[in-house]
């Protein structure tokens, strides 16, 4: 399969913040996971804030894994800038798909097996989506950290 377009380049304070930014990201999501299962736990029972928990850990799986795939698409381009069509391997896409797939069946056997609720597993995935929203704000509001 090939990708047709141009590589960009980024300057090195660039990536630097790149980087710093998904570390933050990383982070986060476990925190404001496990942060948020504690009272949940409470309120709801602890089936509810394990799934919370549970969600917010498969919410940064899914982060690391779409790194990965999108580092291993930037190699592949960057490699082969000079061509007209860039290749990247098959097995990188099926691993994009692949990840989906994976959470599906995880939040299945999950709630199958140890009666925790997809709705909290669900609620917990929206840890990333909170922890990407903090650090896009932090870097709005100190954007040369």
């Amino acid at each position: 399969m090939t990708m047709c377009g141009a590589a960009t380049s980024s300057t090195p304070a660039d990536t630097l913040s790149f980087s710093r930014d998904e570390s933050r990201i990383s982070h986060l999501t476990l925190i404001l996971g496990a942060v948020s299962a504690i009272p949940v736990a409470y309120f709801h029972g602890w089936h509810w804030g394990l799934g919370i928990l549970i969600g917010s850990v498969l919410a940064w799986f899914n982060f690391r894994w779409l790194k990965h795939g999108l580092e291993a698409f930037t190699q592949a381009a960057t490699v082969q800038a000079n061509q007209k069509n860039v290749r990247v391997p098959v097995f990188t896409y099926f691993k994009a798909l692949f990840r989906y797939g994976l959470i599906a069946l995880a939040v299945y056997v999950i709630f199958r097996y140890l009666n925790v609720p997809v709705l909290s597993m669900v609620l917990g995935l929206c840890a990333l989506g909170a922890a990407t929203f903090v650090v896009s704000i932090r870097s709005i509001v100190y954007p040369q950290e």
